[in-house]
């Protein structure tokens, strides 16, 4: 009779041998990204082999004489103890013959390194954890900044979104553009830009269109090394209809609640 499933899942099969550490890298690596993607049933197999796999260390046998060796052990103490009786005092004899304490060492070996494998495997169980952990940690960081490209991605390209233009106030300054959506955020682009002082930073504002309303702080962000600029905001806080400009000083490391600076980058925002 065939019991080949076509449905079965071809990773559940690995799992075992994944919670071991005795899997090569590749089919490592395939398993954790499996298990990343939150397949219920290979997670609780996961389990499963994890607590089967940290019973192993205690699972080894005691390592005592065995009821064959005690017997012998036990009539030869016997049988000298009667020799000796029989003798006179001046012929002492031991009461262990020296064969007897090979065995002893022998069983005391066997115990040593019973638990020498023991503390191994424990060892092996926790660098296998500590790797998956890594790994697990891995993907989501991956996968978060996956879905922040797609977000982002996504406002430049919507033909809904609004484009501002915000030029820079001194000369030779490149000029940023902002790309605002109404639901997903703000997006400032721009390159070649000029690192800010020390541990200072840019931090974009949104100047209301209230009279006498103070700017509103967001984001804060340095330009990297080639001086490119590029900041997203998931969420503003305020809206396109609500806002006259965009702008951006430069301000200490965290920002400020108000700005401390002239404006270098200002951006009308169009009226709808």
């Amino acid at each position: 009779m065939n019991n080949f499933d076509p449905f079965r899942d071809p990773f559940r099969e690995l799992i075992e041998a994944y919670a071991l550490g005795s899997l090569d890298a590749e089919e490592r690596a395939a398993v954790a990204a499996h298990l990343a993607t939150g397949c219920p049933e290979c997670r609780k197999a996961l389990e499963e082999s994890r607590l089967l796999v940290s019973q192993l260390a205690y699972l080894a046998p005691e390592a005592g004489p065995s009821d064959m060796l005690r017997g012998r052990l036990l009539q030869t103490v016997r049988a000298e103890a009667t020799v000796t009786k029989a003798q006179t005092p001046a012929i002492p004899r031991p009461a262990i013959p020296y064969w007897m304490w090979g065995a002893v060492a022998a069983v005391l070996f066997f115990a040593l390194y019973n638990a020498y494998e023991a503390h191994s495997l424990r060892e092996i169980i926790h660098e296998t954890q500590e790797a998956l952990t890594a790994q697990v940690e891995l993907q989501q960081e991956s996968a978060r900044r996956l879905a922040l490209a797609q977000r982002e991605a996504l406002i430049l390209t919507d033909p809904r979104s609004m484009k501002i233009a915000m030029p820079a106030g001194s000369k030779g300054m490149p000029e940023l553009q902002a790309t605002w959506h109404h639901s997903m955020g703000i997006v400032v682009s721009g390159q070649r830009l000029p690192m800010p002082s020390g541990n200072r930073t840019l931090q974009l504002w949104l100047i209301p269109k209230a009279q006498g309303a103070k700017p509103m702080p967001s984001m804060t962000l340095r330009p990297d090394e080639d001086g490119t600029f590029d900041l997203l905001v998931l969420n503003p806080p305020d809206s396109p209809s609500g806002t006259k400009a965009l702008a951006i000083t430069e301000e200490p490391a965290g920002g400020s609640p108000q700005p401390t600076t002239t404006p270098i980058w200002v951006g009308a925002v169009a009226g709808k």
